[in-house]
């Protein structure tokens, strides 16, 4: 099934179309894109400066708060992310904008017909779309997230870059990045580039050792969390200090924990460029600016709150490896009221880790209704029952999202905080059929 539709029926056609071109096995390679860039001119040398990001969890964030501090500055940003929740072009930012269907129409007629029958993957052709809009459109810079490693990933056709960072590193996607933490850090640090500043978030010794070595081969100066900069959260503040000097900056508004070291990251690489100086006002405001949709995000209003009982509270996390897993339970456990229960509406991809993503959960959640995830192969919701069941969780299984919250109603139990989570797509779903479409 396409990774991406619309109501469009021509950008339907044309979604459709791109990835009746993905060859049958993942071949992490960039010959297929660069040839397909030289066809379009190299739009991808012509890019505004480029923020680079890579990483596990977090390079979403991390992308969403220096958008929003380079434009609290006043500068116009492009934004390449993945993945999309609800519409395809929210992977496309053109200056502040989510793309139109018409632009996006005339660039993927564009990078269809110059490659031809020529086997590209989705993400290949759609990077190729991405960079030839961000080389069309007048911008100070771009914020580019990896989609999957680093080294081989398709935003790794750039030649260079103003800046590159490295953030919060966990296994996932080991089939392809390899099987240790040391072999993700590897692969992520494959977007260093000989002459640009690549900051890394905290990390264990050995996993910085591994980063060092890799950026050293590469050329890329280090700016390293704990020797170069560092930030800690005191007094309701972020405090932040480099060799430039000190900051005390507004928490992010970005729910958790967690997104204290996103916002920290940004502000280290902002700061460790010149190109484009931000002013600390720049880096205040935009604490409180940054928007990132479906992580850690409550629903206030809408269809789906509305079939929980009053005073319930419910939130919506994308989450979906291990590493998530531990940050958003974390994140979630000042959130509950005293004696409130938390219920968990969950949904996995196949090939995601579900026993590790749901063990920091285990004894803090006491019920789980487990749901297919829309329009993609996921766990079976009865065996992910099971995986939850053997950690001491009450199940139940629901057809969707909305028939599990009514099973939550119907209990009669107190009002209780729900989380929607297990994977970016069912979070995408749970945010459409409330009526947030990101913008």
């Amino acid at each position: 099934m396409p990774p991406a539709r619309s109501d469009n029926p021509v950008l339907d056609a044309l979604l459709r179309d791109a990835y009746a071109l993905h060859p049958t096995e993942i071949d992490l390679s960039l010959g297929r894109l660069e040839r397909l860039l030289e066809r379009l001119g190299n739009p991808h040398h012509r890019l505004p400066p480029v923020f680079h990001v890579a990483g596990t969890n977090g390079k979403g964030s991390t992308c969403a708060m220096l958008r929003a501090c380079l434009e609290a500055q006043g500068h116009r940003v492009h934004v390449y992310s993945s993945p999309h929740l609800v519409r395809f072009n929210e992977r496309i930012r053109l200056a502040g904008q989510l793309i139109a269907d018409d632009a996006l129409i005339v660039l993927l007629k564009d990078v269809i017909r110059l490659n031809g029958e020529a086997p590209i993957t989705f993400f290949e052709l759609t990077t190729a779309a991405a960079f030839l809009a961000f080389a069309t459109v007048e911008a100070d810079a771009c914020v580019i997230e990896v989609g999957l490693g680093g080294r081989m990933d398709a935003t790794n056709v750039l030649p260079s870059a103003l800046v590159s960072g490295i953030a919060q590193l966990g296994l996932d996607h080991t089939q392809w990045l390899g099987p240790t933490i040391l072999d993700i850090a590897r692969e992520k640090t494959g977007i260093a580039k000989r002459g640009v500043p690549l900051v890394t978030g905290r990390h264990p010794a050995a996993v910085t050792a591994r980063i060092a070595e890799i950026a050293g081969l590469a050329g890329a100066r280090l700016v390293i969390r704990g020797q170069d900069w560092d930030a800690a959260v005191y007094e309701n503040q972020l405090h932040y200090r480099d060799g430039e000097g000190k900051l005390a900056l507004p928490l992010p508004r970005l729910a958790g924990a967690h997104q204290h070291d996103n916002a920290a990251l940004a502000v280290a690489m902002l700061r460790v460029q010149t190109a484009l100086p931000l002013k600390e006002a720049a880096l205040r405001a935009g604490m409180g600016w940054a928007e990132w949709p479906a992580r850690l995000q409550r629903l206030e209003r809408g269809p789906l709150p509305e079939l929980l009982p009053a005073g319930s509270s419910l939130w919506v996390d994308g989450g979906h490896n291990p590493a998530a897993g531990r940050a958003l339970a974390e994140a979630i456990r000042p959130l509950l009221q005293p004696g409130q229960r938390l219920l968990l509406v969950a949904g996995m991809l196949a090939n995601k880790d579900a026993e590790g993503f749901l063990k920091p959960f285990a004894g803090m959640a006491s019920a789980i209704y487990t749901v297919p995830v829309p329009g993609h192969a996921g766990h079976d919701p009865q065996a992910l029952a099971a995986t939850a069941s053997a950690m001491g969780m009450a199940t139940a299984s629901a057809p969707n999202i909305r028939q599990a919250l009514k099973a939550i109603a119907r209990t009669g139990d107190a009002p209780p905080l729900v989380l929607i989570t297990g994977s970016l797509h069912l979070a995408g779903a749970a945010l459409e059929l409330n009526g947030q479409v990101p913008a």
